[in-house]
C-alpha cells in the first residue's frame, strides 16, 4: 500500500510541475505578443480603435498575469505539501536519509523566480506600449 501512496505522490508532483509549466510558459508567451502587438499600435500613433485594443490587451496581460501568478503559488504550496508528505514517508520507513530536506527551499526560489520572470515580462509587456507612444 505504501508503494501507491508514493506512487500517487510523485505522480501529483509531476501533474503539479506540468501545470506550472504551462502558466509561466502561457503567460511569458502572451506578455510577449503583447508586447509586440501593442508597441506596433503605439509607434503607429495610436487613436481611437487602436487605443481601444491597446487597452484591451493591457487587461489581458493583467488577467492572465493574474491567473498565472495565483497558479503558481497554489502550485508552489501543493508540491510543499507533497513533498512533506513523502518525506514524512519517507521518514517512517527509514530512508529519509536518501532525500535531502534542503530541496524545499530549492523549490520556493525556483517558484519565486518563475513568479519574478512572469510578473517582469508583464509589466515590461504594458509598460513599453506607452513609451512609445
Amino acid at each position: 500500500m505504501i508503494q501507491k501512496v508514493h506512487d500517487h505522490i510523485v505522480e501529483e508532483i509531476r501533474t503539479n510541475t506540468k501545470t506550472d509549466i504551462i502558466f509561466v510558459l502561457t503567460a511569458i508567451f502572451l506578455n510577449i505578443a503583447a508586447l509586440g502587438t501593442n508597441a506596433a499600435i503605439a509607434a503607429g500613433g495610436a487613436k481611437g480603435k487602436s487605443i481601444i485594443v491597446l487597452l484591451i490587451f493591457v487587461v489581458l496581460i493583467l488577467v492572465i498575469n493574474f491567473v498565472a501568478e495565483i497558479g503558481l503559488l497554489r502550485g508552489r504550496d501543493t508540491r510543499a505539501k507533497l513533498v512533506a508528505g513523502l518525506l514524512k514517508m519517507y521518514k517512517d520507513n527509514n530512508v529519509d536519509q536518501y532525500y535531502d530536506s534542503s530541496l524545499l527551499g530549492a523549490y520556493k526560489t525556483r517558484y519565486n523566480l518563475f513568479m519574478l520572470t512572469v510578473l517582469f515580462t508583464g509589466i515590461v509587456a504594458i509598460a513599453v506600449p506607452f513609451v512609445v507612444m
